[in-house]
């Protein structure tokens, strides 16, 4: 490669990696974007996407099996898990060479192989072949190297037995019954989709609360509903021991007041969380500060070294795609040098897409006390939602916090179909400084499921009309 200095450099491109590649080129900067494996990164090709198409499959498998229930037949429903397998994969496939297109189309460079800094502005890259592709040259640096599943000893992964996400999105063969450790997003899920395929599905979670970064009373809400659907779960314990057999894995499951029992099942998934990926790539040869396995940068990404940026998981949580996205544009705006507004972590939404599926964005309710703000909370339930009973979904609920002072939405809370698609409008509210008395007089479209979100805000000042 003849030209090997930049205005930005890149490493990584993933959602954050390439998002921030494409806005950069925009801006008439000079940008290359170095990825080691996929373009598109894990979200696109082992995360955010093919676990949607999955759980898309397993939602039509329900829907067939509760044809009845809409006075339609369809008689011995059934699934070949190789061909959902197939359909994810093809769903990745094709987005991954839109990614290839969009950087293409707007001129970035991209540069396969594996980068490794070299001290302020300087990165190496090795290529897939293992041969050095020498030293590229940028003013700016901006880390976008994401996460990986997080290992706990005794519980370490074998791809067989013991799965990480990457392996539970590809399953050869459908297990007959499985344990999920950890409660998160990424636990859920997983345990969703398996126990919707006919799966028997243990979660074990070591805190109180299944989704821990969920309300509590949505949590108790999701949780009674995956009880309801047969999954079995186990909060404040821990596994604590994992004996692999030919085909099975006993495990060991130890309570908060140290009581044992063992569970054998077909497969183990590890869903504890991720770590960032900031080992072998030179962090050592800058000022950048690392803590708890994450870059320490602020709302523009800036971290401790001039001129090097972190975006996305590797700059800590919440390691959410679209939060890498946001993030990769706000810092480089602030390098090309205009004034775009620092990252607000608090007005980030969060989407778990099992079934039900929930959707946040604020302070919880506890959060919301514990900040000294005297709130208002409305609630209001699927069942009083004419759209919601016309679907057949008619669990859930809308919960809204206001501060009560001043009208401030603090926070939205949401648990039920569809709540993914309609969390932006209160995120967008939140963004708007918007107070209840304006949310109060938006008109919203009936019959909508997003009726309900203003009856919650109704509600929490008394003057809910459906229920």
């Amino acid at each position: 490669m003849a030209d090997k200095t930049f205005d930005v450099i890149i490493i990584g491109a993933g959602p954050g990696g390439y998002v921030t590649a494409i806005r950069g080129a925009q801006l008439g900067l000079k940008v290359a974007v170095i990825e080691r494996e996929h373009l598109g990164g894990i979200c696109l090709n082992w995360g955010c996407i093919p676990t949607k198409a999955l759980l898309r499959s397993a939602e039509v498998y329900h829907y067939m099996q509760h044809a009845g229930d809409f006075g339609l037949k369809a008689n011995g429903a059934s699934f070949d898990i190789g061909a959902v397998v197939k359909r994810s994969r093809a769903v990745s496939k094709q987005l991954n060479g839109g990614v290839g297109h969009l950087l293409k189309k707007n001129k970035v460079t991209v540069i396969d192989g594996e980068a490794k800094l070299n001290g302020p502005g300087k990165v190496t890259v090795t290529g897939k072949d293992g041969k050095s592709l020498g030293e590229f040259q940028a003013k700016n640096v901006i880390i976008a190297t994401g996460a990986r599943p997080r290992t706990v000893p005794g519980l370490e992964p074998d791809g067989k037995l013991i799965w990480t996400y990457f392996e539970a999105m590809v399953p050869e063969t459908m297990p007959k019954s499985l344990l999920v450790v950890g409660s998160g997003a990424i636990g859920i899920e997983f345990a969703s989709f398996f126990r919707t395929m006919g799966a028997e599905v243990t979660v074990v979670e070591v805190l109180p609360q299944i989704l821990p970064v969920e309300d509590e009373e949505i949590a108790k809400h999701v949780r009674k509903r995956l009880e309801k659907q047969g999954i079995k779960i186990l909060t404040e314990a821990k596994v604590t021991g994992a004996k692999k057999g030919k085909d099975n894995v006993t495990c060991t499951i130890e309570d908060a007041k140290g009581k044992t029992q063992e569970i054998t099942v077909d497969r183990v998934i590890s869903a504890i969380g991720v770590q960032g990926n900031i080992e072998n790539i030179g962090l050592e040869t800058t000022k950048v500060k690392t803590d708890r396995g994450c870059i320490v940068a602020d709302g523009y990404g800036r971290t401790d070294e001039p001129d090097i940026y972190a975006i996305g998981d590797v700059a800590g949580p919440p390691m959410l795609a679209h939060k890498a996205e946001h993030e990769g544009v706000v810092c480089i705006e602030k390098i090309a040098g205009l004034d775009p507004h620092p990252l607000e972590k608090t007005k980030i939404p969060g989407c778990t897409y099992c079934h039900p599926q929930v959707a946040s964005v604020g302070l919880t309710e506890k959060a919301a006390k514990e900040a000294g703000h005297e709130i208002k909370v409305g609630r209001f339930p699927f069942i009083g939602n004419g759209k919601a009973i016309a679907l057949g979904e008619s669990e859930g609920l809308i919960k809204t916090i206001f501060d009560a002072k001043t009208g401030q939405l603090l926070g939205a809370h949401m648990v039920g179909a569809e709540v993914t698609e309609l969390i932006q409008g209160y995120v967008v509210a939140m963004g708007l400084e918007t107070t209840e008395e304006e949310l109060m007089h938006t008109v919203f479209p009936h019959p909508t499921l997003s009726e309900m979100m203003h009856e919650s805000v109704l509600d929490a000042y008394g003057r809910a009309i459906h229920f």
